[in-house]
């Protein structure tokens, strides 16, 4: 028989091993479960608060922290070193990394200036976006980081959205599908990319507090469709929900939002993270699935002990985000222990940023061929932006670039002579601007923005002597915005009166001397173009193209590189012209925290339902400046023998393209579809598949072939709370814009089809 003592020392024994066995226990791809049972509600917590600095919180060594997980970027996840489980950094984008210091030494760093979200999705190509996004991924690996905070999806409701350079388009399937390829070529180099703002982020004015408030079918269909498609085509690490409410509750606190749609619907398995907001109802949150709470607080840490303890939260409900977050953690670069060289390779990227920004550009406008420049050595180079070139938008999606080519530089690198006077006229315009807003700052103000530089009034007698010495005008007309605020109609959408008769002086001066105006946009979205778009002799909307910009445009202007860019938003004539503009705030003011009743500041009504862009123009019939999907080219393109087969779960539709011009170039093509009539109400046509072309010499042709399922057919009915694809005849529609269709098919569905989803996410006021 085993006596007191023995049985004393083997109880000693074993919990001795079993201490041995827990200090030796080490997170590994196939022991998640294991390590959840192993940590301390402590750690746990640890691990769904992020450290916003590098005083906060649970380590060991902070200093030793800091030189694992150098850069300087948005935020990090915290680690637990006993168990071997790394932190990991998250860095903004969807421009480029935002890479800015190191804390342990003085060197500074850069990162790729990439074209904007607009200029990537109007390159209608999803090869390219992947490529760009394969670049930015090898980019963010080489700096130490862990997961890149884009792409930006929201939907471009409304023009004046401060925000809508980040994002691709008002459509879904163009939004859906372009930041599908972007993540993909991301995660391709072993980091992770956030889907964001999910959802409904559609203006910066009280972006914090604002209720958006939308019906489920216009929710269902085009706010969250383009989330559906990325997260089902790209498999993304991490999706960032916004600040925003949501029908009442926030986006952060909405179960129905984060776990009901995005993962028992679409079976997204990554993690979800907050955006950067201040402490709100923790328990709220990790129960309606958020993993990660960034940036991170101490009254986090302390929230989850004590609301685990007190019976607010279950320990299944940490577990579940715990074990959420080992998934994510074991895949990261950190976990492998890779060792990033802080030197990644700029000089390639910057290769890639131009030619990818120049199959984002529209040419809107080309009367008489007037692009490409030919003959040309002179130029007369007007507008601010000529000279302080806007490579991309302001706020977290701004990118510490090494340098930005302006439009003077791109010219002047192409062989072109740019005339003197005139560059150190804005030059020292320039100068005094910022010095004089340095000087009106008030000093007490906590975040400050320089205004945007306003356009320099030009004197008749300086454009006329212009006109007698350069061959041509180029005015660059520049739009600035960004994160925090949204634009104003007047000198936000509009031109201002300063820049409208520096543009009809210079039409006025030029052409009476027989030669060109050309005007070029730079610009993160939509503005008004209606008024004067008559007067020069071509536009080039260039966008906010990246830090290659002014190289770009060059290759664009003197026809080294083909336009082949397509509009993915509709440029109306007027900004009210847009149902959403009844609810918007117009006036771009900033809002506060407080919350009351201000409608479209505390509250928005999307009243317009899926009145969003073309599905509205195109149904009603009304006249815009510029149509979605519309684009010019330097050549011509025809398209030829349309077919639209059946397949087991929808059709395949494709058509023959053929370069009928004298340059070579690359053409997009739409595939819209006009439901049979009957059922729901439906817009007039609707986007459902894309594609491009390869570089088509002349005479050359190529087939371009598109897919969508019947699911992709699908509408909402509220009513049965399903996506339902009615039988019937499906008119297939091949167009170069929503304006010019080019062929038609037809395809006929059998039988209704249906799917059924959860009822959810009801709006809680009335619409209309």
């Amino acid at each position: 028989m085993i006596n007191m003592k023995n049985l004393l020392f083997f109880v000693l024994l074993f919990f001795c091993i079993g201490q041995l066995q827990a200090q030796k226990l080490k997170l590994q791809k196939d022991n998640i479960d294991e390590i959840v049972q192993a940590m301390t509600l402590k750690e746990k917590a640890l691990l769904l608060v992020g450290r916003n600095d590098y005083t906060f919180g649970g380590y060991d060594n902070p200093e030793q922290f800091v030189r694992f997980i150098a850069p300087s970027v948005s935020g990090y996840t915290q680690g637990i070193t006993r168990l071997g489980i790394p932190p990991t950094a998250l860095a903004d984008g969807p421009a480029g990394a935002v890479v800015v210091t190191r804390p342990d030494n003085e060197k500074e760093y850069y990162a790729t200036g990439f074209p904007v979200g607009t200029s990537l999705a109007c390159s209608w190509n999803i090869d390219l976006v992947e490529q760009v996004g394969k670049a930015m991924g090898s980019e963010i690996l080489e700096y130490g980081i862990d997961v890149i905070l884009a792409p930006g999806m929201n939907i471009h409701r409304s023009p004046l959205c401060g925000r809508n350079y980040e994002y691709y388009s008002e459509d879904p399937v163009v939004t859906g599908k372009t930041a599908a390829a972007f993540v993909r070529g991301i995660q391709s180099n072993g980091v992770g990319a956030s889907l964001k703002h999910f959802a409904v982020n559609s203006q910066e004015t009280n972006r914090t507090e604002v209720d958006e408030i939308v019906d489920q079918r216009t929710l269902r269909e085009i706010y969250l469709r383009g989330f559906e498609i990325a997260v089902k085509e790209s498999k993304p690490w991490t999706v960032m929900a916004s600040y925003n409410r949501l029908n009442g509750p926030y986006t952060q606190e909405n179960y129905e939002l984060l776990t009901t749609v995005l993962r028992d619907e679409w079976g997204f398995d990554g993690i979800v993270m907050t955006d950067w907001i201040q402490k709100r109802h923790t328990d709220a949150q990790i129960k309606a699935g958020v993993d990660n709470l960034q940036p991170g607080y101490q009254v986090q840490l302390e929230d989850i002990e004590k609301m685990v303890k007190d019976g607010r939260l279950s320990m299944e409900d940490i577990d579940i985000a715990v074990k959420r977050m080992l998934q994510y953690i074991v895949k990261t670069p950190h976990f492998r222990s890779y060792k990033y060289s802080d030197s990644p390779d700029l000089e390639a990227h910057a290769a890639v940023t131009r030619t990818s920004a120049v199959e984002g550009m529209v040419l809107l406008k080309n009367e008489n061929n007037a692009l490409p420049l030919q003959d040309i050595k002179k130029v007369a180079l007007f507008g601010c932006h000529s000279y302080d070139f806007l490579a991309g938008g302001t706020g977290s999606g701004n990118v510490v670039k090494p340098y930005v080519v302006d439009m003077q530089q791109g010219l002047v690198n192409a062989g072109l002579e740019i005339d003197g006077d005139i560059r150190d006229m804005y030059a020292k315009y320039k100068d005094f601007w910022q010095a004089k807003n340095r000087c009106d700052r008030n000093p007490e103000e906590r975040y400050y923005t320089e205004p945007p530089l306003k356009e320099l009034v030009v004197s008749k007698t300086c454009i006329n002597g212009q006109a007698l010495k350069a061959d041509v005008a180029i005015l660059t007309i520049g739009r600035q915005a960004g994160e925090g605020g949204d634009r104003t109609i007047d000198e936000g959408f509009n031109l201002s009166q300063v820049e409208q008769k520096l543009l009809s002086d210079l039409c006025e001066a030029f052409h009476a001397k027989g030669k060109k105006v050309i005007v070029v946009l730079n610009v993160g979205g939509a503005i008004e173009t209606a008024s004067w778009k008559g007067l020069p002799d071509a536009i080039l909307l260039a966008w906010q193209p990246g830090q290659e910009g002014g190289n770009s445009v060059a290759d664009v202007l003197l026809g080294k590189e083909n336009p082949s860019g397509k509009l993915t938003m509709t440029f109306p004539i007027s900004v009210m012209d847009m149902p959403s503009s009844l609810n918007f705030p117009i006036d771009g003011r900033r809002g506060d925290r407080s919350r009351s009743e201000r409608k479209n500041i505390d509250y928005t009504l999307h009243s317009e339902g899926l009145n969003i862009g073309y599905r509205y123009f195109s149904t009603v019939k009304r006249s815009v400046s510029y149509p979605f999907g519309f684009g010019l080219s330097y050549t011509t393109f025809t398209y030829s023998k349309p077919v639209v087969k059946s397949t087991d779960d929808g059709l395949v539709a494709s058509i023959v393209v053929t370069n009928s011009g004298k340059m070579a170039g690359k053409e997009s093509v739409q595939l819209y579809v006009s439901a049979p009539s009957g059922g729901l109400d439906k817009p007039a046509l609707e986007l459902k598949a894309f594609a491009k072309t390869g570089l088509l010499q002349p005479g050359e042709s190529e087939t371009l072939t598109m897919k969508v399922s019947d699911y992709d057919l699908a509408s909402f009915d509220e009513a049965v709370q399903s996506w339902v694809s009615s039988a019937g005849r499906y008119i297939i529609k091949f167009g170069a814009s929503v304006e010019d269709i080019r062929a038609t098919g037809v395809y006929n569905l059998k039988k209704t089809l249906t799917w059924k989803v959860n009822d959810v996410l009801k709006p809680t006021r009335k619409l209309k």
